[in-house]
């Protein structure tokens, strides 16, 4: 099967020196230029002075320290000065207050912004070989992220009330719109994990306006609410997803059905009180859906058997097994989040406050867009889908990459570089990840230290006064 290879083309070699020669840090940035980077900065109301650390410089150094395995600003810093003094402009200071400062000045909304253009720019240039019948697909889920115990953070973030005070970190929920095809980071929302209002559900709500007509989204079994499903109907979006383990459960028997497929009617229930009177009105009286059971005969797996609810009720042009193989394909948003958590280290976050939580949260994102980027452009031109090539193999060919990228002299060297690293990247396939099952179980013992179970500040003083824990035995 043969793909096209313009998702991304080829730019001279020439525009690809001035780019690496540009871009400190980040070499890849032709998908992010400088001029976007202004003309986003300037509708976002975001004004710097033309000193070292412009919006652009700003961004990429930060961009770098994501992308780098260390997160440090010293780390990120030091990456500058070693790029002036090669160009022979002026060394900045290895100091880290003036990037600090200027990483503090870059507006959220900024890269918010990026986040969302390079996402979705990649997601409508998809070949339609990579779509799922012709149509885009895309995966909602969610995930919680931690962050250091600070009064700020503990302020915007609280913690679970059954915790001590001092013990435990804050957490934030997280939930992310991916595209099936690309695996880029459409739309994203975060808010506190603790406190009513602040759900994956809730923050669903506040990214629906990202459907489009035509649309498919794909969720696990905490998503298909009767609101849920209302609102995608009324914005003419079709959904996939596994029946809530609090619904009735389906009887796949009867005259005039299948034993694996089934017609149901949805009732609307009482106006929540999240609601309004005129929202509840608009919604209809009831929905016809469509239940599909799954039977899982794969070696190993935990589930045997699974039953689909679905707005796509006509059995005879998608099939039960249609169904099937795309909700399995779900399980791809869980891989997308393992990248952002483990791989580009997303799973603790260093900001202090919760502004630079919030910006930090936006990096990622728009770094992980970024590697992705390269990862289609390689997949299109190894004519293969972009989730056969390994995300950590393509993190970790950009990183090999980046010195000898920021090291060339002539356009000729440039685009070997290019073209050779995104051949390296379309050879670092994965396997057949769906069909792989492990034991739930870690077989690695950790250190055998006790849990903190109390402020930190009172273990030092227990320490300091050599005091024994009441009621704990030596």
């Amino acid at each position: 099967m043969s793909q096209s290879t313009a998702l991304v083309p080829f730019r001279p070699a020439f525009a690809i020196l001035q780019d690496f020669q540009q871009r400190p840090g980040l070499p890849f940035a032709e998908y992010l230029p400088a001029q976007l980077i202004q003309q986003t900065a300037r509708t976002v109301g975001c004004f710097f002075r033309e000193r070292i650390f412009t919006p652009a410089v700003t961004l990429w150094t930060f961009l770098s320290q994501v992308l780098d395995a260390d997160h440090s600003c010293r780390q990120a810093v030091a990456r500058l000065l070693a790029y002036r003094t090669a160009c022979g402009l002026r060394p900045c200071s290895p100091d880290t207050s003036a990037y600090c400062k200027a990483r503090g000045r870059l507006p959220e909304a900024l890269l918010r912004e990026l986040a969302r253009q390079t996402g979705s720019a990649l997601h409508q240039q998809a070949p339609a070989a990579w779509l799922w019948k012709g149509r885009p697909v895309k995966i909602v889920d969610g995930t919680g992220l931690s962050m250091p115990d600070t009064e700020k953070n503990q302020k915007a973030y609280p913690k679970s009330k059954k915790l001590r005070p001092g013990v435990g970190f804050p957490l934030v929920r997280l939930v992310v719109v991916f595209s099936l095809a690309v695996g880029t980071v459409l739309e994203a929302a975060f808010g506190p994990f603790h406190g009513k209002g602040h759900g994956e559900l809730a923050l669903w709500r506040t990214l629906a306006d990202l459907l489009e007509r035509g649309d498919l989204v794909l969720a696990d079994r905490l998503y298909p609410t009767y609101w849920t499903v209302a609102d995608a109907v009324q914005r003419g979006v079709d959904i996939i997803m596994r029946l809530h383990a609090g619904r009735t459960p389906v009887w796949f028997r009867g005259r005039g059905h299948r034993l694996d497929n089934r017609r149901i009617w949805w009732h609307k229930p009482p106006r929540p009180a999240w609601m309004s009177v005129a929202a509840y009105a608009c919604i209809p009286d009831k929905l016809r859906l469509r239940a599909v059971r799954v039977d899982v005969r794969q070696v190993g797996f935990r589930t045997r058997r699974l039953v689909l609810v679905t707005t796509l009720t006509d059995a005879t042009a998608i099939s039960g097994a249609d169904l099937a193989e795309l909700y399995r394909r779900r399980w791809q948003a869980e891989l997308h989040l393992r990248s952002l958590k483990q791989t580009l280290q997303m799973d603790i976050l260093r900001g202090k406050s919760p502004a630079m939580v919030r910006k930090e949260i936006w990096a990622h994102l728009l770094v992980y867009n970024i590697v992705r980027t390269v990862m289609a452009q390689a997949a299109a031109q190894a004519q293969v889908r972009p989730d056969q090539i390994s995300f950590t193999g393509a993190l970790q060919t950009i990183n090999a990459f980046l010195p000898e990228m920021r090291a060339a002299q002539t356009p000729e060297d440039a685009q070997v570089l290019w073209e050779v690293l995104l051949w390296a990247v379309g050879e670092h396939r994965v396997g057949d990840r769906p069909d792989r099952y492990e034991p739930r179980a870690v077989k690695r013992r950790p250190k055998n230290y006790p849990r903190l179970r109390e402020p930190r500040e009172e273990a030092r003083k227990r320490l300091r006064k050599r005091a024994k824990r009441v009621g704990k035995k030596r």
